[in-house]
């Protein structure tokens, strides 16, 4: 009887292992930059890095956001904000990482900014 319940067990924690992996695995990742948002209509512009082809994605309450080490849900408002500072500032927006599934993102990340480099010369 223990080694059913062990067999059992086993095999439980397995197939939950391998739907975390392949769950994880089936969402996309899209790097660009975050150029427009729509509150109303929950949805982000993302120009993608390589081909500049706008991707449209759908944000949903349960869409995380992080910016450097703050991590939270998404406030659209927040970000349209931030995306046109950064459009004051000459850049054609946010750079985003947007983990998404059939185009609706579970995850949207602002790229670092990088540091200028102080020369001691």
């Amino acid at each position: 009887m223990k080694n059913r319940r062990k067999m059992l067990m086993v095999l439980t924690t397995s197939f939950v292992a391998l739907a975390v992996i392949v769950g994880s695995a089936i969402a996309d990742e899209l790097l660009g930059v975050l150029t427009k948002v729509d509150v109303e209509g929950k949805k982000v512009t993302v120009v993608e890095k390589d081909t500049d082809k706008e991707v449209l994605v759908t944000v949903t309450d349960d869409t995380e956001y992080v910016q450097g080490k703050n991590t939270g849900k998404i406030n659209l408002e927040k970000v349209a904000t931030s995306v046109e500072k950064a459009k004051e500032k000459g850049r054609k927006g946010l750079n985003v990482t947007v983990t998404h599934e059939k185009g609706t993102a579970s995850k949207i990340a602002v790229a670092a900014k990088k540091k200028a480099a102080v020369n001691n010369n």
